[in-house]
């Protein structure tokens, strides 16, 4: 490790972060399989013969959060799952959450709300302020689970849009995990979301199916572009790397292009979460439109000791005042700290080379890494600092 990078690691590590995108942890205790399916996007358990510890991000869970549960760095697997158990989820939570140098959570509410902490919970475990932030789809399936008439779904939906939004500092879209973004860009007739909504409440009814129909998704996003506009609130994308609810080439930030464009034209924030492996794409899009945003959250928690080279391609051509930082963290406590590590070394061994080569300066480099990991998300979301 070169001086530069040394000293600029060093200087991070004091930087508090805003995590401007995440969701609660599991408050009960967790056995091995209960652990292993919280650090991983599959929906199975790894094959017969093998874990989903010996990955890049268990390795680095091994590495990083082992130290902070008095465990010898890369301790196995099995002797990590015994010491969370015998300190509890309750302390692991606290450790790991206090450890990660946060100042603010921005939590996502919208995802399995009943088996998570909520945002209030979060904030005191991790002694930080914490935020809501709405999904609209499941704004959307709550509404239909009161069985409103199809010719008041969309009146139905904005209101509860507004109602559940009225603390928020910011809204979300899965449009990603729900056929992805080559739909028209263009907001539904009123017609075509009575249609739509029609048909949809009559299967939520008959068997509880999800959101999927495009009209309605393209319609829920507009409704929630124009509440953004009027709150000043970004509109939150997922896109690239998740569950296998994805279809990974239908989740390219550049397919939405005129949407985001028609959102410019609104002054509508949007911000694409994660990305990978279409960051390059992103930071394009954040380079030559005025309203995008971008981080790499959950693709540096997920490549561990490779995750810089995924920051390093980010940071290639979008400008600094575009960068953020989130863990996208789900569950288990490791998934925060983690986040915040690779984040902070990932930015430290990128600039550090740049220090090495002149490119910038001491001042620029600790500028450029205070932007991407706290000022840019203060600005974006509407919170006090």
């Amino acid at each position: 490790m070169s001086t530069e990078r040394a000293w600029l690691e060093e200087e991070l590590g004091q930087l508090r972060l805003v995590d401007h995108h995440c969701h609660g942890v599991i408050t009960a205790d967790l056995d091995r399989a209960g652990f292993e399916d919280l650090i991983s996007e599959s929906f199975d358990p790894a094959p017969p013969g093998t874990s989903h510890v010996e990955t890049p991000i268990g390795l680095a869970i091994r590495r990083w959060c082992a130290p902070l549960l008095d465990l010898p760095p890369l301790v196995d697997a099995e002797a990590y799952v015994a010491r969370r158990g015998e300190l509890g989820a309750q302390e692991v939570n606290r450790r790991l959450l206090r450890a990660s140098g946060l100042s603010d959570l921005l939590v996502e509410t919208g995802y399995r709300s009943g088996d998570v902490a909520p945002p209030e919970v979060m904030a005191s475990l991790a002694g930080v302020r914490a935020h809501e932030v709405v999904r609209l789809e499941t704004v959307a399936e709550a509404v239909a689970d009161a069985a409103p008439a199809a010719e008041v779904f969309a009146d139905a939906f904005a209101e509860a849009l507004e109602q559940a939004a009225r603390d928020a500092v910011g809204l979300k879209t899965i449009v990603a995990y729900r056929g992805g973004f080559a739909f028209d860009p263009t907001p539904p007739s009123g017609a075509e979301v009575v249609r739509a909504a029609g048909g949809w409440l009559r299967a939520r009814a008959a068997g509880g199916a999800r959101l999927e129909d495009a009209t309605l998704l393209r319609f829920g996003i507009w409704t929630g572009a124009e509440l953004a506009r009027d709150r000043a609130l970004p509109l939150q994308v997922h896109a690239g790397y998740g569950d296998p609810d994805i279809t990974l080439h239908l989740t390219n930030p550049s397919l939405l292009t005129d949407l985001v464009k028609a959102f410019a034209r609104m002054d509508v924030k949007v911000v694409f979460l994660h990305c990978y492996p279409y960051q390059r794409e992103a930071a394009y899009l954040a380079a030559v439109l005025p309203n995008v945003y971008l981080d790499v959250g959950e693709a540096i928690t997920y490549t561990g000791a490779s995750s810089w080279r995924v920051l390093a391609e980010a940071m290639e051509l979008a400008p600094f005042t575009k960068h953020l930082y989130s863990s996208d963290a789900f569950g288990a406590a490791e998934l925060y700290l983690l986040g915040a590590v690779m984040f902070r070394r990932g930015v430290a061994r990128v600039l550090g080379g740049w220090l090495d080569d002149g490119a910038c300066s001491r001042e620029e480099a600790i500028r450029i890494a205070t932007l991407a990991g706290r000022e840019n998300a203060l600005r974006v979301y509407p919170m006090a600092r």
